[in-house]
């Protein structure tokens, strides 16, 4: 099984972080240090991304392996995006592993469908993977632009995270076009009443990538909590840590 990149903080319960698509562990920055206060705080790059650049998985069922392999035991797992849609299909795969559940911008699906209104077009991510052929610097720069926002405090974010996205060198077009393949190809709608753990929805009220309605029926589907802020985008960990934090303590304190 291949083995994924991670780091580790503080002491305490088992709490895995996992990032989102076209980024690396490096993205909660701002937030581990406050959480490895009181847990034992992981931080994992996924496949094709970050320090596990190298590291290939076929589809999602090994991407989940992967992240099963991370911790021995039982974990609270954070994913964000595309580190969320792989953590539910883990929740349901690996159950042993998994104690709670905190999804951030977080959808059963990304792509729309008759029945399903609330996502992207599959023409905006055919054009990323297409993008990606010919300058994928461009393409993600792009992307974060889309997660972060306009405004002049997004833009200043939206800076700062472009020079965190090339920290441990350029990622692997291979690994990040897997990654689209999972966005583009995944719906775990059915698979939800079968995730028997609790779970936590934090969601942007202004994500211009996974509308607040797919993170309002992602939660019921769980049965979880859901936690929509009022002026954040697809990244409130990054654009609104406070809120984002408070809105995080009030589950984890539970």
């Amino acid at each position: 099984m291949s083995i994924l990149s991670r780091t580790t903080l503080g002491s305490g319960p088992e709490l895995v972080l996992v990032h989102g698509w076209g980024l690396h562990g490096g993205v909660w920055a701002g937030l581990v240090p406050v959480l490895a206060t009181r847990f034992h705080v992981t931080v994992v790059d996924l496949p094709g991304h970050g320090l596990s650049a190298g590291v290939r998985t076929r589809d999602i069922d090994a991407c989940a392996d992967a992240l099963a392999a991370v911790v021995p035991g039982a974990a609270t797992w954070l994913g964000w995006s595309l580190g969320a849609t792989v953590l539910l299909h883990m929740s349901w795969r690996h159950r042993q592993k998994v104690e709670r559940l905190v999804l951030v911008g977080a959808t059963p699906r990304f792509v729309r469908a008759p029945d399903w209104p609330w996502g992207m077009e599959s023409e905006m991510l055919d054009a990323f993977a297409s993008d990606l052929k010919v300058s994928y610097r461009a393409t993600l720069q792009r992307f974060l632009s889309l997660q972060l926002g306009l405004d002049e405090d997004a833009r200043a974010l939206v800076r700062q995270m472009r020079v965190e996205l090339f920290r441990y060198g350029e990622p692997d077009p291979a690994g990040l076009d897997a990654g689209l393949a999972i966005l583009r190809t995944t719906d775990l709608r059915m698979l939800l009443p079968r995730i028997q753990v609790p779970c936590q929805v934090i969601h942007g009220a202004h994500d211009r990538l996974v509308p607040p309605a797919a993170a309002r029926s992602l939660a019921s589907g769980l049965g979880a909590s859901c936690h929509i802020l009022s002026s954040a985008g697809h990244a409130p960990f990054l654009s609104h840590p406070e809120e984002f934090r408070a809105a995080l303590g009030t589950f984890l304190n539970d």
